[in-house]
């Protein structure tokens, strides 16, 4: 399932690629055909990420909300001259190359990301089950496998936000740090589960969850209600630093303090860029003591038994 960062870095397609242009927008599968009336013909004026929630705001002051969950994906083509391609930096979400360059492109945007075959024409045939397509003069969207794909109004949407945590792209500051660290010690549930709680803490997902508990060195079951004011401050900053890096990056690379050479090649292979996510059995890259995985409400769960006490 997509985490934070990346439903973030789809946002920013959007603002970058939509937002400011008028959308015919269809459902090729029709399982969204009367959303996609609402907002045929409209011009986008926003993209916003909270968390693991996308909201695209369309003229009228009607948004689509999208929840990619586990399946999730969308697909961006366009036309981009060789010019403006030239003119980018050339690196990553950053660019226009992400979507356009050298001329027709493909990239698909879910939990990871890629280039695809390079499209014929434009616009392209809409490949598998495409729940929802956003077409402008240059760009297109396809989404496919969303576990939520609905039309809000103004009212609607603030009822799907009032529903989530603090988001430290949207806010990191004192405010949303404190909600938070209340959210986190005032309950007894364990922290490992509280976050994953999208109502606690928006956008961590089981990587991000069992980093952030390595690198703070807590224990995945400690009760909430039972972390010191600096243990909860401490997740809350190293969130914002870990959530920024993959909304910058691209990936979730969650290991500091790495050499040149480590860090290229974490790049290159996921399997290098954890402390213990995804380890299991394996000798903790800190004390050597074999790592653990257990379920934890209905997810996988990874710690050091020794240095998360």
């Amino acid at each position: 399932m997509p985490e934070g960062h990346s439903v973030h870095r789809i946002a920013n397609q959007f603002t970058r690629h939509f937002v400011g242009k008028r959308c015919e927008v269809s459902s090729p599968q029709g399982r969204f055909a009367a959303g996609a009336e609402r907002l045929d013909g409209a011009r986008m004026v926003a993209a916003r990420a909270v968390g693991k929630q996308m909201f695209l705001e369309f003229e009228g002051d009607l948004f689509l909300r999208v929840h990619l969950g586990l399946y999730g994906a969308w697909d961006f083509a366009g036309v981009i001259s060789s010019a403006e391609a030239l003119s980018e930096d050339g690196d990553g979400e950053e660019s226009l190359s992400s979507i356009g360059a050298p001329r027709l492109a493909r990239y698909r945007m879910a939990e990871q990301e890629k280039a695809e075959d390079p499209i014929e024409s434009f616009p392209p045939d809409p490949v598998g089950q495409v729940r929802v397509r956003i077409l402008t003069e240059d760009t297109v969207a396809d989404l496919r496998g969303p576990t939520a794909c609905v039309v809000e109004d103004p009212a609607g949407v603030q009822q799907a936000l009032d529903k989530l945590g603090p988001d430290p792209i949207n806010d990191d500051g004192p405010e949303a740090e404190k909600t938070f660290v209340e959210n986190v010690r005032k309950r007894r549930v364990a922290i490992g589960q509280l976050l994953m709680d999208q109502s606690v803490v928006s956008g961590i997902g089981n990587i991000y969850r069992a980093e952030l508990l390595f690198r703070q060195r807590i224990d995945p079951y400690k009760p909430g209600n039972t972390l010191t004011v600096k243990q909860a401050k401490a997740l809350w900053q190293d969130w914002s630093v870990l959530l920024h890096a993959g909304v910058r990056d691209g990936l979730m690379l969650t290991m500091d303090g790495l050499s040149k050479a480590e860090h290229a090649k974490a790049v290159r292979s996921r399997k290098d860029r954890h402390w213990v996510y995804h380890r299991q059995g394996e000798p903790c890259r800190v004390c050597g003591t074999e790592v653990r995985m257990a379920d934890m409400a209905g997810r996988k769960l990874y710690w050091c038994p020794k240095d998360q006490k």
